[in-house]
This record gives structure tokens, C-alpha cells and sequence, in this order.
């Protein structure tokens, strides 16, 4: 019994990258190339008539570029897209904005045959558009209240909160995601706000190569200042240590460090990873599963929730997770003791640090 195969749609504005990538899409037996666009506009024409399962789109196009094409689409035809791009610092800030925008993943453009990585990157981007053309999206508009932040004047000096005897005094905040994570953790950061006073521990699953200009996106986007952990760091109020992709991020009180260790299922780095490192480095700490496929973070979230150290943990809810995945499995397992819609956590993480209650 055959099987049909998922139609993609390419936009892609060079011609020889365009035949490129329906020779590496058209060997897959899982997909065909349903149609190619060499722009937006042409992409936005044709897209009701072609009816793709999944898009691969171009970030840089002539006319209307890839970001707003994508834009367009969401709001117009839902449908899943797989941003492909290059590794530059302008294009990972588009590509980035493209996710924010309702994208699902970003993966580098395949380089030609000749080349030693052409196999596995070709196999990447296939993966990805196989993987997210499962995904059911939604029309989608500029989420309002947390999606911007804008710099704030100083604040005036305000004098530390009064934790009730007896309450927990959190030191650390550790968060993951996957599918859909960069807009949710955007909207997250966002939610905490200037004055958070707890470090941040981030991992999001990403493509290789992008984790530097994320981090810099991130950075500039939200309140925090974000970087990649490439070696031992003390971690700081105001600050955000997001993993570096191929090595796993530990957190051993208020040290963040890197290990070479072996995948957590099929990912490194890896929630289950943090989540874990969190629970044995002996800080009362807040775990937060967002958005995202399988069910990396769900072990690490049960040892963290079975931390006597004081700990809370909270995963997303299914009402506002682009996918239910990471989190159902979480709440599958009794690790989570709060589940809350995306809008809802942070107030809720403000909360919980101020009073010191809920451990």
C-alpha cells in the first residue's frame, strides 16, 4: 500500500539553489516538490491553488522579502514553514523574526553535492520538513502585551522584597524549549521584565550554526543580556546563559558550565540535561518546559520536581503551545505542578519569586 508523499512548497529567488534543493527534496521518499516560487508575490499567488503540506522558505527574496511573505502567509493560509537560511548575523536576525512571525524552524541551506556535509545537511532539511508538516498552525497576528520590549529609563533604587520566614529564596530560573520556542521565550523574557533578579538558564533545540545569532537576537529583543556558555561562567541577575549547540548545559549552583556528554535521546544539548543538573546543584530553582516536539525535558522536570532543595516546575499549556509535546510528557510523568498558558507564566514566575511560596 503506497503512501502519499508531502507536497512542498520552495521559494527560493536563485535559480540554481532553487534546482538544488528540489534534487535533495525530490530524493527523499517522504516528500516531492509540489512547486517552486522565485518570490513572495509569487509564493503569496500560488500558495491557495498549490496547497502545500510545508514551505521552504527563502529569508532573503526580491520584492517582498521572506519575512514578510511569511508574515503574509500565517495570517492568509496557515501553513508550516521551514526557514532556510544562511548563517549570517543579518540573516539569523531575520531568520529569527521569521519564527517570531510563526515559522517553525530554521535550518542553513544545504551546501552543493562536492561538499562533506552535503549529506547531512540535505538530510536536515528533509527531517525538518517532514517533522513540522505535521505540525496544525494557526493564523496568526502580532501577539500584543509581551511580544516587544522597549528600553526603560533606571528605575529609582527600590529596596529588596521581604521573603516570609520560612519561604524559599529562589536563585536560579531554567527554561527549555523546542518547536516553537524562540517567539515563547521571547514573550517569556519579556514578561519577567527589567528588574528579574534571578539568573537564566536556556535550552532551545536548534539547528547548528544558529545558537550564537539567536543569542544575539535574544539580546536584543528582550531586557536580558544573553549569551552562549562556552566555558565555566558565574551567573548573574540580568543575565541569560543559553547553550551552545553539540554540548550539554550543566548548572551547579550559580555556575553554568558545558559537557561533552552523550545525546539525551536524540538531543544535545538537552533539557532532560539542565533540568537535571538543576536539581542536584543545590539552589531552590524554577523549571519552565515551553512549546516544543517529543519529550526531552519531561525526566529532567520529574528530578527536578523531586528536589528537596526547593523547586516548582511549570510547563506550558496546550491552549497557547505551538506543539504539546515536551510539556505533555512532562505533565504525563506528575512532574509538573502547574500548567499555565504562555501569557500566564511569567506573572506567575513574579510570584512565586517574591512571596518564596509554592517550593
Amino acid at each position: 500500500m503506497s503512501t502519499s508523499k508531502l507536497r512542498v512548497l520552495i521559494v527560493e529567488d536563485s535559480a540554481v539553489v532553487r534546482e538544488h534543493l528540489r534534487r535533495i527534496i525530490d530524493a527523499d521518499p517522504r516528500l516531492e516538490v509540489a512547486a517552486m516560487a522565485a518570490s513572495g508575490e509569487e509564493a503569496l499567488a500560488i500558495v491557495d491553488s498549490v496547497a502545500p503540506d510545508v514551505i521552504s522558505m527563502d529569508i532573503h527574496l526580491p520584492g517582498i522579502e521572506g519575512l514578510e511573505t511569511t508574515r503574509r502567509i500565517m495570517a492568509q493560509r496557515p501553513t508550516p514553514i521551514v526557514v532556510v537560511s544562511g548563517i549570517a548575523r543579518q540573516d539569523v536576525n531575520l531568520s529569527m523574526e521569521a519564527l517570531k512571525a510563526g515559522a517553525l524552524s530554521v535550518v542553513d541551506k544545504p551546501v552543493s553535492s562536492g561538499h562533506e556535509d552535503y549529506a547531512a545537511m540535505g538530510s536536515r532539511l528533509c527531517t525538518q520538513l517532514a517533522i513540522m508538516s505535521e505540525v496544525k498552525v494557526i493564523r496568526r497576528r502580532e501577539p500584543s502585551g509581551l511580544s516587544s520590549w522597549q528600553p526603560v529609563p533606571p528605575a529609582s533604587p527600590q529596596k529588596p522584597n521581604k521573603v516570609p520566614a520560612g519561604a524559599v529564596k529562589y536563585g536560579l530560573l531554567a527554561v527549555a524549549a523546542s518547536t516553537g520556542g524562540p517567539n515563547a521565550l521571547v514573550r517569556l523574557l519579556n514578561g519577567l521584565g527589567t528588574d528579574f533578579p534571578l539568573p537564566i538558564a536556556i535550552v532551545q533545540h536548534m539547528s547548528p550554526g544558529f545558537m550564537d545569532g539567536f543569542a544575539d537576537w535574544l539580546n536584543s529583543t528582550t531586557p536580558f543580556a544573553c549569551c552562549v556558555v562556552h566555558e565555566r561562567v558565574e551567573m548573574k541577575r540580568g543575565c541569560a546563559y543559553v547553550a551552545p549547540s553539540g554540548l550539554h548545559l550543566v548548572c551547579r549552583g550559580i555556575w553554568a558550565d558545558v559537557e561533552d556528554g552523550p545525546p539525551s535521546g536524540s538531543h544535545k544539548p538537552s533539557a532532560n540535561v539542565l533540568f537535571g543538573s538543576v536539581a542536584r546543584g543545590g539552589i531552590p530553582a524554577i523549571g519552565v518546559l515551553l512549546t516544543g516536539m517529543g519529550d526531552d525535558g519531561a525526566q529532567g522536570m520529574a528530578e527536578l520536581h523531586r528536589s528537596t532543595v526547593g523547586t516548582y516546575t511549570i510547563a506550558e499549556d496546550a491552549s497557547t503551545a505551538v506543539v504539546y509535546g515536551m510539556p505533555a510528557a512532562a505533565a504525563k510523568l506528575g512532574a509538573v505542578r502547574e500548567s499555565l498558558p504562555l501569557e500566564s507564566i511569567a506573572p506567575r514566575i513574579l510570584e512565586l519569586v517574591k512571596s518564596g511560596k509554592g517550593a
